[in-house]
Order: C-alpha cells, then sequence, then structure tokens
C-alpha cells in the first residue's frame, strides 16, 4: 500500500514511508501515540478517504 502526503501549503502529492508518515504525525500532533494514529489512517484511506492531520493531508496512492 502506497501512502502518499501532501502539507497544505503544497499542490504535488509525495510518496511517503510508514516511517516518514510516523515523524510527520509525530512532528503534527506530539501529543497523540503516533502508531495508533498511523493506524487510523491507513484504516480510513483504504476507503478512498483522504485525511488532514495538522497541515498534512493523507491518501491511498
Amino acid at each position: 500500500m502506497d501512502i502518499y502526503t501532501q502539507y497544505i501549503y503544497e499542490k504535488k502529492w509525495t510518496k511517503t514511508t510508514n516511517k516518514e508518515a510516523l515523524k510527520i504525525i509525530e512532528e503534527e500532533m506530539p501529543e497523540t501515540d503516533a502508531q495508533a494514529t498511523l493506524a487510523y489512517i491507513l484504516s480510513e484511506i483504504q476507503k478512498d478517504k483522504i485525511i488532514t492531520l495538522g497541515e498534512c493531508r493523507f491518501k491511498l496512492g
């Protein structure tokens, strides 16, 4: 499964690894459990949803 991310000030979606996604989650929401948040994001993007977390969006590639 390919994860793509896009910051709200960018126009281009970027392919992102799970490790990079965890880092983004930790930066955007430091008070949350990054692993659990990533698991939620992965489950939702599999339903063809775009998830916004802070200033970053996640979607399935």
